[in-house]
């Protein structure tokens, strides 16, 4: 499922329409939902950037997005809808939002009332997770995505750790590793200690 091969093909209710961003882990599209009527973001795995001896392990913490964002309900959390599989790769389904990424806004000076405006309701989505016993390890503007108004949600937690009796995280991750994206990783993800 390389480049922009799913352009135009139906997966289950969705109709691929256009790429519309790309990760380490994952490619995004938009796509119309023939039931609801509705454009929505489709999150598929890149299977082909892992070994498969690794394959398990990613379509586990895939899964896990899905389960751990489907508990969540919060204004600024991106919304899970649905989840599913194609041709063998895990996606996410999720509310789509016109208004881009932080990180396309970024690279010309925000005035400072904008700039608190976009990180308090992310502040806010943060502390909800973490009273949910859970921490999103990959924070960074291009996982803040903007709503056609501009307001900020918080999306992608691919690296989200659970702390829910026993440590599934150590599970699904190489024991000392530190995950993330290394230009917004905090120190203590740096040794492996989160």
């Amino acid at each position: 499922m390389a480049g922009n091969g799913l352009i135009g093909k139906k997966v289950d209710r969705y109709e691929i329409l256009e790429k519309i961003g790309e990760g380490g882990m994952a490619s995004v599209y938009k796509a119309y939902d023939t039931r609801l009527e509705r454009e929505v973001a489709i999150k598929f795995t890149k299977r082909e950037a892992f070994p498969p001896d690794q394959l398990g392990m990613i379509l586990k913490r895939f899964e896990r997005e899905a389960k751990s964002l489907g508990r969540l309900s919060h204004p600024n959390i991106v919304g899970v809808i649905d989840y599913g599989e194609y041709d063998g790769a895990p996606y996410l389904v999720m509310t789509y939002l016109p208004g881009g990424t932080l990180k396309q806004k970024l690279g010309k000076p925000i005035p400072w009332r904008e700039a608190v405006e976009t990180i308090i309701p992310i502040a806010r989505a943060l502390q909800y997770v973490h009273s949910h016993n859970i921490i999103n390890r990959d924070v960074k503007p291009s996982n803040i995505l903007l709503t056609e108004n501009g307001e900020a949600m918080l999306t992608d937690f691919g690296l989200v750790k659970l702390f829910e009796g026993q440590d599934v995280s150590q599970q699904l991750t190489d024991s000392g590793a530190g995950i993330g994206t290394p230009d917004y990783m905090a120190p203590e993800q740096w040794t492996g200690e989160t």
